[in-house]
């Protein structure tokens, strides 16, 4: 990052370009906060010089009552804290006019997850799989006070993992290990996270695996953004590259978080590191186990956090709350009689105060029944039941798809044959048969051809396209200089993509 950017949000997978980077140690710190909350200075017994030295209070007990539960959590935890070691395709930062369309390159990753069931299934973060073609997971090693302890790395129990699903909205990704009798922790879902809380954070930063640091909750529930109802746990606790995935616990060894990135200038930790709420993760856990995706609810409608600003332009009644501000003609919400520059103030009976409470409303709602909603219209009060639909983009799940077999060198791109399951997800193709770009890759020139992901190419010179394996043979066909002209389908609509064949 340039010296002279603006803090950033940085997701703290690792990959294998290392920096050494310096770990704050806080438990003297931390130690004397919780000494200062337990121990009353106007009450403490001062014993003689010749037991404790001239005016001693005798504060050392709690001092090292303190130091051995952080042992004893340190011991309780670590072992299901596992290292995540990725290898396959990701995204990379794209350049150029189309700088909206995935770029792939070929890279190692490491990061962090958390054992939720002993049976193997462990939770981390999406960024840390995607494009993901072989996932191991390392798990933790017993700890040792000595070097005589330290076990050797030929000696790691690694396991093959797989991905069961992943949700990108959240950063949520769930791995299956084929192993019994893991150590699992429990997620905090119902145990609510206080600022000022003692908090550890568990993973393996710059790829230290079994790496703790301690910190405090700085926020319970942090929304970085007004227009997005992604909500975090802020913390102090030192996160960095690596730590994706890794575990936010609380003193009773329950995960209040899931860490996911830090807001850094400098690359390294600075002290706002954000956390998924161990309740987001629950939801999507449950989803991903059972489903593979998460049931999201869609009510075709578009809701935005209420500015004091904006009020005033638009001459609300209020000058915070949640807007709807865009409606999909003949949508469920417009089928319901919602408007725009309604006011939502409750959802299924909750309160709803901004943006954050209304995505949690959602997320909680019940698949089988309609959701009820409480707006105000300009002074009015109207209350609505809507049949909302569940909602999964398949284009989320494309660059899943990418594997060695899927690049066409000779496009610079990865695509797969639209099958049967593709169609199902892709209900408003144009045209059935065709191949589907899934990604470009960085290593190749694809600009030549202009092809982004998610478009659908049907005819190359005007002759169909019904797989991948016979446009490779097409390809394969064309003269050096030949005129190339691919019909293709992108958002919708039919076009064609004309270019020279080069070498």
């Amino acid at each position: 990052m340039n010296a002279t950017a603006s803090q950033s949000g940085v997701p703290v997978a690792m990959r294998w370009s290392l920096h050494f980077l310096t770990f704050g140690i806080l438990i003297f710190l931390a130690a004397g906060m919780c000494l200062a909350q337990q121990t009353n200075p106007s009450k403490a017994r001062v014993t003689p010089e010749s037991d404790h030295g001239p005016g001693e209070l005798l504060s050392s007990d709690a001092l090292r009552q303190f130091n051995s539960s952080l042992i004893a959590l340190a011991r309780k935890v670590s072992p299901a804290v596992v290292q995540i070691m990725v290898t396959g395709y990701a995204p990379a930062q794209a350049t150029g006019r189309n700088n909206n369309t995935a770029v792939i390159t070929r890279e190692h990753v490491l990061g962090s997850g958390v054992i939720l069931a002993s049976d193997g299934y462990i939770v981390t973060n999406a960024h840390v799989v995607e494009g993901a073609q072989r996932i191991q997971v390392a798990l933790a090693e017993r700890g040792g006070t000595s070097p005589f302890d330290i076990s050797p790395v030929g000696r790691r129990r690694v396991l093959e993992a797989r991905v069961v699903g992943s949700d990108k909205e959240t950063d949520l990704a769930l791995l299956k290990v084929d192993a019994q009798n893991l150590n699992a922790l429990p997620l905090g879902a119902t145990r609510p996270a206080y600022p000022g809380e003692v908090v550890l954070a568990v993973g393996s930063p710059e790829g230290l695996q079994n790496s703790i640091t301690m910190g405090v909750v700085s926020s319970a529930w942090r929304q970085l953004d007004s227009d997005q109802g992604m909500v975090y746990v802020q913390t102090d606790a030192p996160i960095n590259p690596g730590n994706s995935g890794g575990a936010l616990v609380d003193l009773d060894g329950y995960v209040v978080g899931l860490n996911t990135f830090i807001l850094t200038e400098g690359g390294g930790s600075e002290g706002l590191g954000f956390a998924i709420p161990a309740r987001i993760v629950q939801i999507v856990y449950a989803d991903l186990r059972k489903y593979g995706h998460v049931h999201r609810l869609q009510i075709q409608a578009n809701a935005q956090e209420i500015t004091p600003t904006m009020a005033e332009g638009l001459g609300l009644s209020q000058d915070w709350g949640v807007l709807i501000s865009d409606l999909v003609p003949a949508g469920p919400a417009d089928k319901a009689g919602l408007q725009v520059q309604d006011i939502v103030y409750a959802v299924d009976g909750r309160e709803i105060a901004g943006l954050p409470g209304f995505t949690a409303a959602m997320y909680l709602h019940s698949q089988d029944t309609p959701l009820k909603l409480d707006v105000l219209r300009g002074t009015q009060k109207v209350s609505l039941l809507i049949g909302a639909q569940q909602q999964h983009d398949v284009e989320d799940d494309f660059v899943n798809l990418v594997d060695g077999h899927s690049l066409l060198d000779r496009l610079g791109v990865y695509v797969v044959d639209l099958n049967d399951k593709l169609r199902a997800a892709l209900p408003d193709l144009r045209r059935p048969s065709g191949v589907i770009v899934v990604a470009q890759s960085s290593e190749l020139n694809s600009a030549i051809s202009g092809l982004r992901a998610g478009d659908i190419m049907h005819t190359l010179n005007q002759i169909p396209i019904d797989s991948v394996t016979q446009l490779r043979a097409m390809l394969r066909d064309l003269r050096l200089g030949q005129a190339v002209v691919l019909q293709i389908e992108r958002a919708g609509k039919l076009q064609y993509v004309a270019f020279e064949w080069g070498e």
